[in-house]
């Protein structure tokens, strides 16, 4: 049997530790390295739900019925971000095609003591729908926090346009399929605030909104209006889970449109009523299921 000198051991040993001493060296330098890198100017963020109800404005877009959503945002550090988000539609918020809605949205936001200001502009598209839907719409948020509670007004502006014009006088016009007013452009004014609160030790938050909405009191070029009735309000009280990135939610959204304002744009705005006799437009409560990424 051959055997090792024994000076040998003590060198293999020795090269052990040096190689563990390198590794060690290498992985607490790039540790270093990674720590002391700069972050990135962009970042990312998401989020990807399921409701019961997709309401805007306090009017449903998916005839009373479930609504898959999703978004996307990238924003600089300097203040600057972009994003996009979309739904599917049914009912009242139908536009033909392949009944989706994605809204782009551009924007900056900037902190000024201790509120934020937000400024930018949402593009509504109608994806292979009717023509002359889309429509841009400007707007500026203000918010701010005190103690556990948020706070947010804001005003949107719609200047004129052809997707807000009134080409029908009233549902009864839009029956005929005949134009009242073709090319006719009008604009559209929206103010809201919310209020958000957290319930102290627990994961529940707590959420209020209302809204004004102003503009054509007859029918778009797409039979819908943005805003129904030509001005009214809508409100919503809610209340959230949060369970990381994973938001469960409960909300009951109404409107102050009333059985003659809905009759007025009838049958376009009531034919999509569900088989209980529920509008569109009436109180209801939504669920939601919400993971933010």
């Amino acid at each position: 049997m051959l055997h090792r000198p024994a000076h040998a051991r003590p060198a293999r040993l020795a090269l052990a530790i040096a190689i563990a001493s390198a590794s060690l060296s290498l992985a607490t330098t790039a540790k270093a390295e990674e720590e002391t890198a700069p972050p990135s100017a962009f970042t990312v963020s998401g989020s990807a739900a399921i409701v019961s109800d997709y309401r805007l404005r306090g009017v449903s877009q998916s005839n009373n019925g479930f609504a898959i959503q999703a978004g996307v945002t990238v924003a600089h550090q300097s203040g600057f971000y972009a994003g996009a988000w979309g739904s599917n539609l049914a009912g009242w918020g139908t536009f033909g095609g392949p009944n989706l809605e994605v809204d782009l949205i551009g924007g900056y936001k900037k902190t000024v003591g201790p509120a934020t200001i937000d400024a930018g502009l949402t593009w509504y598209m109608y994806p292979g729908g009717a023509n002359k839907t889309d429509y841009a719409e400007p707007f500026v948020k203000v918010s701010t926090t005190v103690g556990p509670v948020s706070m947010l007004g804001g005003v949107a502006y719609a200047p004129k346009q052809q997707a807000l014009g009134k080409w029908y006088n009233s549902g009864a016009s839009a029956a005929t399929g005949i134009y009242d007013h073709p090319g006719a452009k009008m604009d559209n004014l929206y103010l809201w605030g919310d209020v958000n609160g957290g319930v102290p030790h627990t994961p529940v938050n707590l959420k209020a909104h209302l809204g004004y909405s102003k503009g054509n009191s007859g029918l778009g070029p797409n039979g819908t209006s943005v805003a129904p009735s030509g001005q009214y309000l809508d409100w919503m009280l809610g209340a959230e889970v949060v369970l990381g990135r994973f938001v469960l939610g409960v909300s009951y959204v109404d409107t102050n449109i009333t059985k003659a304002d809905r009759d007025h744009l009838s049958p376009n705005f009531t034919k999509f009523q569900t088989a209980g006799g529920d509008s569109i437009s009436s109180g209801r409560a939504v669920f939601s299921a919400t993971v933010n990424f």
